[in-house]
């Protein structure tokens, strides 16, 4: 019986007190401070370098430069940060909070918008056109280097046969 006296007792107490837990459907979750999150990304400011790709240490990340996409696999994801601090523009960012559980092991991809598609496509159109030029330049260049020096030794060879 001194059991249920104690019970009572305690129950008592709890339903006048606050509560001990928090109310989170109604109100927001505070994450605490160095809470890891999940990584987001500003895909359109990317730049497609692929530092992110190269320092993600179990290789969740994917960059398709032609394409215009950013693919996180976020099962794989360890939300280290690595990629956030190696990202040299910044686009990369770990917000708090957590991604909602699946059934499946998906990956989650990112496009960039079909402007910042056109205008890369053009940029690298128009290095192709300057290297392809650089390129003609530097042959043209051997080439002329090649006749002076297959003229060189027909004039010393002239010059000695003046002599004698």
């Amino acid at each position: 019986m001194s059991g249920f006296m104690t019970f009572a007792k305690e129950s008592m107490k709890n339903l006048f007190s606050k509560p001990a837990t928090i109310n989170y459907p109604a109100e927001p979750i505070n994450f605490p401070e160095g809470s890891r999150g999940h990584i987001t990304i500003e895909v359109d400011k990317c730049i497609s370098c692929g530092m992110c790709v190269r320092v993600c240490p179990p290789g969740a990340l994917a960059i398709d430069k032609i394409k215009g996409t950013w693919t996180i696999n976020r099962f794989d994801c360890i939300a280290c940060s690595y990629c956030v601090i190696k990202c040299p523009v910044k686009c990369l960012a770990i917000e708090p909070g957590y991604t909602e559980p699946d059934f499946k092991k998906a990956s989650e991809t990112f496009t960039k918008s079909p402007e910042v598609l056109a205008r890369e496509a053009a940029k690298r159109e128009e290095m192709a056109k300057k290297a392809a030029e650089a390129k003609a330049a530097a042959l043209a260049k051997a080439a002329a280097a090649k006749a002076i020096a297959e003229k060189a030794p027909k004039a010393a060879d002239s010059q000695e046969a003046d002599k004698q």
